[in-house]
């Protein structure tokens, strides 16, 4: 009797695909979508998982992560994000988008470019945003949208965002044409609204569009009835390195002693293998709170020692800044990716996330 071949035998499928989604479809659905076309019976795709929600009603680019691509996927998480959108005044809804209903209407004022940059610049920079109702953030344990959905509304207090640019266009007296440049957690829905009070009138979002992820752009996107007219191999050509979310230049080589070892999980001493570049980097990206907190616990090391007559330990409280660890990409003696490792000036080097091959 024929069996088919073990999972464990199989081709786990790893790899980032940009993929321009579709309305209509929640970005989980995309993901199954996308699992089921890069399945084979030679090919596990099981594990995947997307960088960031876009709402059913909106479309555009949505970086997929699959197989030992999800380990890094939270780079793109954390990253900026840009959007476009429409704009429609005169009314609210209870989503803050035209999937939702009418629940308040408005009278909609004369606006002209001035009026429109003005309420740009007011909305440039950090802002508060307060989540909307309809959002998958939970409150003891529930998401918003289901309270939202009874017809409860909770408490949500304010989030810090930051606007990196934003450019406001009159499409007719009606409708504005929004583009924008954002940090994470930003509700493009929310911002609409606010903008729409701000210039008297209510408002919602009738489309919405994400251009960008980090460095990734919709430009290099594929749209799901084009990968699906793909053959599995030419659907693979498709997809980016696993590491393709990862915004870390350095690298350091390991020896094949090297990579044996850390793939044990070992720690290992690099110091002879720290560049210049490499220090630069580790030195460049040391986080200032981290350093402070350090500082202060140098500062209290040092009161404590000057009691004592050893006067050569104070020189081993300064390596605390070289203690800090920063994250560096890994790679064998071929060139090829192996994870990422925590590095420290003192030359230690801890491993943290490996790829399995």
């Amino acid at each position: 009797m024929s069996t088919s071949p073990k999972q464990a035998d199989k081709i786990k499928v790893s790899g980032v695909i940009l993929v321009d989604k579709p309305k209509g479809m929640t970005s989980q659905q995309v993901v199954s979508k996308v699992k089921y076309l890069f399945k084979s019976p030679n090919h596990d795709s099981k594990k995947a998982g997307h960088t960031g929600t876009l709402d059913p009603m909106a479309t555009g680019l949505l970086p997929i992560c699959m197989g030992e691509a999800t380990k890094f996927s939270h780079y793109q998480l954390d990253a900026d994000k840009s959007y476009e959108a429409i704009i429609l005044l005169g009314g609210q809804t209870d989503t803050g988008d035209a999937d939702g209903k009418i629940v308040e209407q408005a009278a909609i004022p004369t606006f002209d470019t001035a009026l429109l940059e003005q309420v740009a610049q007011q909305f440039s920079g950090v802002q508060q945003q307060i989540p909307p109702m309809y959002s998958a953030l939970k409150k003891d344990g529930k998401k918003l949208y289901e309270y939202a959905r009874a017809g409860i509304e909770v408490e949500r207090a304010p989030r810090g965002i930051v606007i990196k640019a934003i450019d406001l266009k009159a499409i007719d007296h009606e409708q504005i044409q929004l583009t924008v440049t954002c940090t994470k957690g930003t509700y493009v829905r929310v911002l609409g609204e606010d903008i729409a009070k701000a210039l008297g009138t209510l408002g919602h979002l009738t489309a919405l569009r994400r251009t960008q992820v980090g460095d990734f752009n919709i430009d290099n996107a594929i749209t799901l009835p084009n990968l699906e007219a793909l053959a599995l191999d030419s659907r693979q050509r498709q997809m980016m390195p696993v590491d393709a979310c990862i915004n870390i230049d350095a690298e350091m080589i390991l020896t094949t002693e090297q990579c044996t070892r850390i793939h044990m999980g070992q720690r290992l001493n690099v110091f002879e293998q720290l560049t210049d570049d490499i220090k630069a980097y580790i030195a460049g990206n040391i986080d200032s709170e981290s350093l402070e907190n350090n500082e202060v616990a140098v500062n209290v090391n040092q009161q404590f020692i000057s009691e004592t007559d050893d006067s050569e330990q104070l020189t081993d409280t300064k390596p605390l800044k070289h203690e800090i660890p920063v994250d560096i990409r890994l790679i064998n003696e071929d060139g090829q990716f192996l994870g990422l490792g925590a590095v420290s000036l003192n030359g230690r080097l801890q491993p943290k996330k490996l790829i399995q091959r």
